[in-house]
C-alpha cells in the first residue's frame, strides 16, 4: 500500500517539469490524478511552454504505474475551464483529496522597463491563477468531508530578492499570505494549506537562454555551463540546480499522513540558498 492509496490529486502545470514529476511521484504512492496544463504558447514567455505532446507523456507515465489520470488542456487564468476540468475529473475518479497549484511562468525583466502585459500576465498566471485553481477545486475536498491538503508552489524568490524578478517575486510572495489565510479558513475542515519554496530547479522554465542571461548578464551568449557557474553561488550546498523529484518528495511529505499536522507553513527546499 502506498502512502496515498485511494487518494485523488489535482495538479496544474502537469505537462512537464515539476508538475509531471509530482504526478508521477504521487501515482507511485497510489494516487490517481487530475492533470491540467495550458499546452500552448503563453504570451510574453520567452521560452517554449508546454505542448499537447508533453501532457500526453505525463498521461503515459502515470498510466504506466497502473494509476488513473484525467488530463485536460486548460489555462489557469480560465476559472470556468478549470472548474469543468476538476468537475469532470472528480466525476470520473470519484473524489478529490489533494490540490497542487503548481503552474507558473518566468519572464525575467527590468522592473522599470518591462511592459504592462509582461507584468499583468505574470500576476494573472502565477498569483490569480493559483486562486482560481483553489476556487475551482477545494470545494470538492470540502464536499468529501475527509479533510485534505493543498500545496502551492511558491519560490525562494518570495524570500530572497534578485534583480529583474519584481513581478515574479511579487506574485510568489503573495502566495504566502494566500496560503496562510486559506490555512486558517480551512483548518476546521481538516484541510491543510502550505507553500513550497524551491531554489533553482532543472526544468524547462529554467534551462533556457533568457534565464541564462538573467544569471549571467556579463556575457553576450551565456551557456548552461555559464548559468551553472553563477547558480552555484546562490546555493550554499554545492549544486547549481536541484531536480524536480526533490520538490516532489517534499510535496509528498506535505500531502501524506507524514505531514498531517503541518499547515500554514513556508516549506523551503533551497540547498541553503537563503542562508
Amino acid at each position: 500500500m502506498g502512502r496515498l492509496e485511494g487518494k485523488v490529486a489535482f495538479i496544474t502545470g502537469a505537462a512537464r517539469g515539476q508538475g509531471r514529476s509530482h504526478a508521477v511521484r504521487l501515482a507511485q504512492e497510489g494516487a490517481d490524478v487530475i492533470a491540467v496544463d495550458v499546452c500552448k504558447q503563453v504570451e510574453t514567455v520567452p521560452y517554449p511552454t508546454a505542448t499537447p505532446d508533453d501532457l500526453a507523456e505525463t498521461v503515459r507515465q502515470v498510466e504506466a504505474l497502473d494509476r488513473r489520470i484525467v488530463a485536460t488542456e486548460v489555462d489557469v487564468r480560465d476559472l470556468a475551464g478549470l472548474t469543468r476540468a476538476v468537475d469532470d475529473g472528480v466525476a470520473q475518479l470519484g473524489r478529490l483529496d489533494i490540490v497542487l497549484a503548481n503552474a507558473g511562468i518566468s519572464t525575467p525583466a527590468s522592473t522599470l522597463e518591462m511592459d504592462e502585459e509582461t507584468w499583468q500576465t505574470m500576476i494573472d498566471v502565477n498569483l490569480t491563477g493559483v486562486w482560481k485553481t483553489i476556487r475551482a477545486s477545494v470545494p470538492h475536498i470540502l464536499a468529501g468531508g475527509r479533510g485534505g491538503s493543498v500545496v502551492i508552489t511558491s519560490s525562494l524568490a518570495a524570500i530572497y530578492a534578485n534583480p529583474h524578478t519584481a513581478h515574479y517575486s511579487a506574485a510568489k510572495a503573495g502566495l504566502v499570505m494566500l496560503a496562510k489565510i486559506m490555512a486558517k479558513e480551512l483548518a476546521p475542515e481538516r484541510i491543510r494549506v502550505n507553500t513550497i519554496h524551491p531554489t533553482t530547479v532543472a526544468t524547462d522554465m529554467i534551462l533556457n537562454e533568457p534565464t541564462y542571461r538573467l544569471f549571467r548578464p556579463d556575457l553576450e551568449n551565456p551557456t548552461r555551463a555559464d548559468f551553472e557557474e553563477a547558480a552555484l553561488t546562490l546555493n550554499k550546498l554545492p549544486v547549481p540546480a536541484i531536480e524536480a523529484v526533490d520538490i516532489s518528495n517534499a510535496v509528498l511529505y506535505l500531502v501524506s499522513e507524514d505531514g498531517r499536522y503541518v499547515t500554514g507553513t513556508t516549506h523551503v527546499v533551497d540547498a541553503g540558498g537563503q542562508l
